[in-house]
């Protein structure tokens, strides 16, 4: 923390600094320019640059990128469409699909989303911030917050194509949108609290190519659980396909000796993903011809903003790789903070009201998609496994649990529903079987419902993102929006600020 009050060598004004040019700092950059503010987003790396995260949600293209302005242009870019989802998971040997749509045959005009080149959809995003009035530079470091007794004041960076000497700019409020690899996020709420549950580490690459799914499906992320854990398939282009391998951290050591050989053993030990790609080589064009390594997956903080300063995207949290959320997460939170960012600089808000608002429901959706992945986890049948036993819910233990109860609940909402971690232990086991039993009902699903929209787990984890859609397509839900809590607060019309309802 840099003391505000030292004469700096370059000073600009400013009235919100975002660090990090990723979905997250982009869309809340975009938000707040939109409403006229002034916006300097730093951004370390030069774009197009390589991140994994490949894997959309329908919310994020057809919610937040239309509230931005730039869903046409994402459509134009020939991205892979998704219509769902296919797992080899569960009981059943079987592959299984869910889909995005309420019903296979009624598929409505935002029931699917894109597989994407992280590079060039980020670029989309950033250069939509540009259009909008953001001063974005790349190319520039944060070294840290500037910051008193009473708040964060902005930040002290360089610029690395130029001198490299230490430059400051102030802002009423400064972004955290860094990533996974912050430096900053400390400065809010401390350390991050890592999920045991979820601990575990992932090493990914790319093929020229693969076979695909049967249609409609072909776009489809395709995840099939083996022994050791998981693998994750997609189809970015008909030349380029995404494959990496989750598995438990006890790996870690074989993993980062070699990780190419590691990833070959892991595809050729589950055959479902093995067989997709016979005889096909792996990519030789940069970026996709390495192969990379990530643990840690999931983990949050106890606080995500504090006077002056909030934290959004993969700076905040992050869960699990399987369901494709983390850019949902990122664009979502972000838009969240951009709401309160908005109301505060036009004054028509209290700053600890709307930002409470903001954690408030980024906790719930992060707290949605823990549990909902926990149960996710929990259906997988395989008793000689370690990494299967290790992610039941009976083996949730204590300390977890009461983490989890602290997330969702109390701290930042007032909800005491959970009651504890024991009664949070009894939900999630009953949101385990709940999913397993919908899932249970696919093969004799007639095909004019999607079984899975029965388990109200399953519809509970993708209501905020339909509440976007609605948002991005008819300019508001269908139903009116409600607080999340007694005395909350309702998003305006355009999506933008907070409202009292």
């Amino acid at each position: 923390m840099t003391s505000p009050n030292r004469a700096p060598r370059t000073a600009e004004e400013f009235d919100v600094v975002v660090v990090g040019g990723g979905p997250a700092g982009s869309t809340v950059a975009s938000a707040v320019a939109l409403k006229g503010h002034r916006v300097l987003l730093l951004e370390q790396q030069t774009f197009p640059r390589y991140q994994i995260g490949e894997s959309l949600l329908p919310s994020t293209v057809h919610g937040v990128c239309r509230i931005l302005g730039v869903e046409e242009e994402v459509a134009r870019a020939g991205f892979k469409p998704k219509r769902g989802g296919t797992f080899r998971w569960g009981r059943n040997r079987d592959p299984w699909q869910f889909s995005f749509a309420l019903s296979p045959r009624l598929a409505d005009p935002t029931s699917y989303a894109y597989q994407v080149e992280r590079s060039r959809f980020d670029q989309i995003l950033l250069d939509n911030a540009r259009r909008l009035g953001v001063d974005v530079r790349e190319g520039c470091r944060v070294k840290g917050v500037l910051a008193d007794e009473e708040r964060v004041r902005g930040v002290e960076w360089t610029d690395a194509s130029a001198d490299g000497e230490p430059r400051e700019a102030r802002a009423r409020y400064v972004v955290d949108a860094s990533g996974n690899g912050s430096r900053i996020h400390g400065e809010v709420g401390g350390k991050r609290t890592y999920s045991d549950f979820f601990r575990n580490i992932a090493v990914f690459g790319y093929f020229a190519g693969g076979a695909r799914l049967p249609a409609p499906n072909d776009g489809n992320i395709f995840c099939a659980a083996f022994d050791e854990g998981w693998l994750w398939y997609i189809p970015l282009r008909d030349d380029l396909t995404s494959v990496g391998a989750v598995v438990s951290r006890e790996n870690a050591a074989d993993i980062q000796r070699d990780p190419v050989a590691a990833w070959r053993r892991l595809i050729d030990a589950c055959p479902e993903v093995r067989d997709l790609l016979t005889g096909v080589p792996r990519a030789t064009e940069a970026p996709y011809d390495q192969v990379r390594v990530r643990k840690d997956w999931s983990y949050w903080k106890s606080r995500l903003w504090r006077p002056g300063m909030v934290l959004v995207g993969d700076a905040a949290c992050f869960v699990d790789p399987v369901l494709s959320s983390g850019v949902h997460l990122a664009t979502y939170g972000a838009l969240l903070a951009a709401r309160s960012l908005n109301s505060c600089l036009a004054g028509t808000q209290d700053e600890g009201r709307v930002f409470a608002e903001f954690e408030t429901r980024y906790r719930h959706e992060y707290g949605l998609f823990h549990e909902f992945l926990v149960s996710f986890y929990d259906m997988h049948q395989d008793e000689r496994s370690y990494f299967w036993t290790a992610r039941k819910v009976t083996r949730l233990g204590t300390t977890e649990l009461e983490s989890f109860v602290e997330l969702v609940g109390g701290l930042a909402s007032g909800d005491s529903s959970l009651g504890g971690d024991g009664r949070a232990g009894v939900r999630l086991a009953q949101a385990a079987s709940d999913f397993d039993r919908a899932v249970g009902r696919l093969p004799d699903s007639d095909g004019l419902r999607n079984p899975l929209y029965e388990s109200s787990t399953f519809r509970q984890v993708f209501r905020e993102g339909t509440v976007l859609q609605e948002r991005g397509l008819l300019g508001g839900p269908l139903e009116d929006e409600t607080p999340v809590r007694p005395g909350g607060l309702v998003a305006s019309e355009d999506g933008l600020t907070w409202v009292a309802e």
